[in-house]
């Protein structure tokens, strides 16, 4: 008799269990149409009568190791969650027709919680859910601190670091959810590193960090500190980080879409025009979790301002002058952007290793427009849109002819601006070169 190593079970229950299983299938006189998720709360002391009979009444009983351990008399199978959440949820879809099944989830179920998953994977109507107090509620009534403007982020598990860094960035009071890899001294070494090296530095002058250990157990653990002392510190386990911006500079809120020139460090003049920025990025049509490419990048503007519109993404900024590129990095710390990778390379090589994009901005291009035209495509996703920006009517043929060759819908306009100027007694207005925006769509 072979099982799944993550089952709690004895022979007589599991003899049971395939009885109970074999009968309901052949008779069909039971039919559980609902698998029920049950927020635990901070410790047994949270679930109510209510909760305690659905447990009681579960033929399976599935959830964390430290869940299943407050139900170790249980009657019924024991099934514990382990990193193969795909496993699961076909356990679970295997047998929640013909068995009470009941899944322990901490706090709430739906907060960054197994609800969402068991609810993606079984439908709606085969879940009921019961919510209770979350770590994170939980951890600000502790310090008294009103949490409905607060930004929650959870690093369990994650590996990006961008997530984290953009909620410190836009909101005074961020809740961390932690895993034993990303714990309070992992959190408080990144930022620190921030801090000394880039953005932080301009935009924030202070954060302080609270590490809330063991939420409801009696061995709770409430303490504040400075980056600097949580750095290499352990704290027990489970933990949940509030972080707590005490001084902001009014610069903090200063990127916007179409930022002046001299918001920028760039090279004679080679940036993109503010208007002509805005309406790029437009046509971009960029969503918040997107992947773009900024090729030929020359200031990194577009990519800079990219940023505003696709928080959860992540820009690849390439240029191929070592100067620009110290002026991309410049302008990056300026503003706070941390979810650009900038990279040297000379167009159409340095794309091979590179997250797939969804969009593609190309800034440049001089004669090889039509190869890096060619080379990027070969790598955009399905519905993916390729802008490009020339002020050379030869560039404008190319571009236009290969996306169509390419498969790619073309749209075209031109952008002529004109700036007002003053004169001794009024104004008047000066001429900017005429610029194409051409975009690209892949055809369904």
């Amino acid at each position: 008799m072979t099982r799944s190593p993550n089952f709690v079970i004895n022979e007589t229950t599991y003899r049971r269990f395939m009885t109970n299983s074999s009968s309901r299938k052949d008779t069909g006189a039971t039919n559980h149409a609902q698998v029920v998720v049950i927020g635990m709360g901070l410790s047994l002391n949270d679930l109510t009568a209510r909760h305690l009979d659905i447990i009681r009444r579960a033929d399976i009983l599935i959830g964390g190791k430290r869940h299943l351990a407050c139900f170790k008399d249980h009657h019924g199978i024991q099934k514990e969650i382990t990193r193969d959440i795909p496993e699961l949820t076909d356990f679970i879809g295997q047998h929640f027709k013909t068995h009470q099944i009941v899944v322990l989830a901490s706090g709430d179920p739906l907060l960054f919680g197994i609800g969402s998953i068991i609810v993606d994977a079984l439908g709606p109507d085969h879940v009921e859910i019961y919510p209770n107090i979350s770590s994170v509620s939980a951890a600000f009534s502790r310090i008294k601190e009103p949490w409905h403007d607060a930004r929650v982020v959870s690093m369990h598990g994650k590996t990006s670091e961008c997530s984290l860094l953009n909620a410190v960035k836009e909101s005074p009071l961020v809740a961390v959810l932690t895993d034993p890899v990303r714990n309070p001294a992992w959190i408080a070494a990144l930022l620190l590193r921030h801090k000394i090296d880039g953005w932080m530095s301009a935009l924030i002058k202070q954060v302080d960090i609270c590490v809330l250990e063991q939420l409801g157990m009696p061995s709770e653990k409430i303490s504040w500190h400075s980056l600097e002392e949580v750095v290499g510190k352990s704290f027990s386990e489970p933990n949940i980080v509030v972080l707590k911006r005490t001084s902001v500079s009014p610069s903090l809120a200063g990127l916007h879409l179409g930022m002046p020139d001299d918001a920028y460090d760039h090279e004679n003049g080679l940036i993109t025009k503010p208007e002509i920025r805005a309406i790029s990025l437009a046509k971009l049509k960029l969503q918040a979790h997107h992947v773009l490419w900024d090729l030929g990048a020359g200031s990194g503007s577009i990519g800079i301002e990219a940023s505003l519109l696709m928080p959860q993404g992540i820009i690849v900024s390439i240029e191929k002058h070592p100067d620009r590129i110290r002026n991309i990095e410049c302008n990056r710390l300026r503003h706070g952007v941390t979810n650009m990778d900038i990279r040297q390379a000379v167009l159409p090589d340095g794309l091979d290793g590179l997250p797939a994009p969804d969009r593609i901005f190309i800034g440049g291009g001089g004669r090889t427009l039509e190869t890096i035209i060619r080379s990027a495509a070969r790598y955009l996703k399905p519905d993916g849109v390729i802008v490009l920006n020339t002020v050379l009517m030869d560039n404008l043929t190319t571009a236009m002819t290969t996306l169509k060759e390419l498969g790619f819908s073309t749209d075209t306009v031109q952008i002529q601006v004109s700036r007002s100027k003053d004169m001794p007694w009024s104004q008047r207005f000066e001429a900017q070169n005429p610029v194409w925006i051409i975009s690209g769509i892949i055809k369904p």
